[in-house]
């Protein structure tokens, strides 16, 4: 098979469209052989972790997956070992601890934890008074911490409150209702188990974040099947980078005059209305979109997707994270994240070699679901291409940050 159809059978598209774009991007860039290189380095990490988990010889797709879940097995139980070594009342507070120490994410560009309070006493959240069985904002506020009670609202108002809160309360803040502070990760405590349930049952992981807050929260829920423990302490270097990301954006829209504006596309995750590139465009997808729907047409079109390059640099600080417990070693998983291949069951199947596709498979077949997962691979593999063209990741990421708000990329 030739490597730019490899490649294009990986992404999904058709041959030509592939070369037709990389064309077009060794014109625009001057950089040459982006696809055959990186189809090549593909082939020879796959040789290898494969050879490392002595699956060489056996190499259709159904085995390759199988090898690779038992994996994410055995070193999502390696990780439970290594968190008995960490301090913490529980395995919740024990994560979140060792998340600290392994993140390489600090500090961020934030809105000042006293607008969440002004928001709340303008805007009465009657089913979160309710839920707590108390009074007034003023009573909340003084018993809980303020963004442990945000974090909650989406999961106790309403979608008209939310909806109607969020356009006036964040219509009005400016660059002066932010600062720099750390970014932090919060254990939500037990007054909020309910909350959390309802959170997991339709999110289906306990980890999430208030990313114009800086905070990455983690709902103290414990799954108890497999595969779902690692992927959820994988979210935490995930968010912790998207987080930082978003920062950068409030830093860079705090010099525009329609700040406030600017920051709601954002925190809503807009994406533009664009189904057609033209030739040198990459449009800019900040949400994925597979997961709202398979067939949405701009996920055959160029495009770099910023929760791929999150989730490169969150799996980068777990990977190569250097334990004092020998076992805890998942340093096989480093730099998976856009690695895919084609292997046979019948037909011709793509295979996810990505940490957070493997561990949402094995989570799905210890449910007794005939499912795995490509989705995080393919649009790393976009985003590898572009960096690749544009010269690295710190490169992608700055036209990333200079175009966000126009949702494409023009070359």
């Amino acid at each position: 098979m030739e490597r730019s159809e490899l490649i294009a059978k990986i992404l999904g598209v058709d041959r030509a469209s592939l070369e037709a774009m990389d064309k077009v991007m060794r014109e625009k860039t001057g950089r040459t052989g982006v696809i055959e290189n990186l189809c090549d380095e593909d082939k020879k990490i796959i040789e290898s972790v494969l050879d490392i988990l002595n699956s060489q010889d056996e190499t259709s797709a159904s085995h390759v997956r199988s090898i690779l879940r038992k994996t994410i097995y055995m070193h999502e139980g390696y990780l439970l070992k290594y968190l008995s070594s960490i301090k913490g009342k529980n395995e919740f507070e024990r994560a979140a601890n060792l998340a600290r120490k392994i993140a390489r994410v600090e500090r961020g560009f934030f809105l000042k934890k006293d607008r969440a309070e002004e928001i709340l006493k303008k805007h009465r959240p009657e089913n979160l008074l309710q839920y707590l069985k108390l009074k007034s904002v003023e009573e909340a506020i003084k018993k809980y911490d303020v963004t442990e009670i945000f974090s909650a609202l989406r999961f106790v108002e309403s979608d008209e409150w939310m909806h109607q809160t969020f356009d006036k309360a964040y219509s009005q803040f400016t660059p002066d209702d932010f600062e720099e502070r750390n970014i932090e990760i919060k254990v939500l405590g037990p007054e909020w188990h309910e909350v959390s349930q309802k959170f997991v049952a339709k999110k289906h992981h306990n980890v999430s974040h208030l990313k114009e807050f800086g905070i990455v929260f983690l709902n103290p829920i414990r799954e108890n099947i497999p595969g779902k423990f690692l992927r959820d302490f994988a979210l935490f270097f995930h968010y912790f980078h998207e987080v930082e990301f978003y920062s950068k954006l409030f830093r860079k829209y705090s010099e525009s005059d329609n700040f406030a504006e600017k920051l709601k596309m954002l925190l809503r995750g807009d994406i533009p209305e664009i189904y057609k590139a033209e030739p040198g465009e990459w449009l800019i997808i900040q949400r994925y979109l597979f997961k709202e729907n398979p067939n949405d047409p701009r996920l055959f079109i160029p495009h770099v997707n910023p929760e791929s390059m999150h989730w490169a640099r969150g799996e980068r600080d777990l990977t190569t994270f250097k334990s004092n417990e020998p076992r805890f070693d998942i340093g096989i998983w480093y730099n998976l994240d856009w690695i895919g291949a084609i292997f046979q069951d019948g037909d011709d199947e793509v295979v996810s070699f990505d940490l957070e596709d493997n561990a949402m498979s094995l989570a799905a077949f210890m449910e007794g679901k005939e499912e795995s997962f490509n989705y995080h691979q393919q649009e790393a593999l976009w985003s590898k291409l572009f960096s690749e063209y544009v010269g690295g990741e710190e490169e992608m990421e700055r036209l990333l940050i200079e175009n966000f708000d126009k949702g494409i990329i023009k070359f």
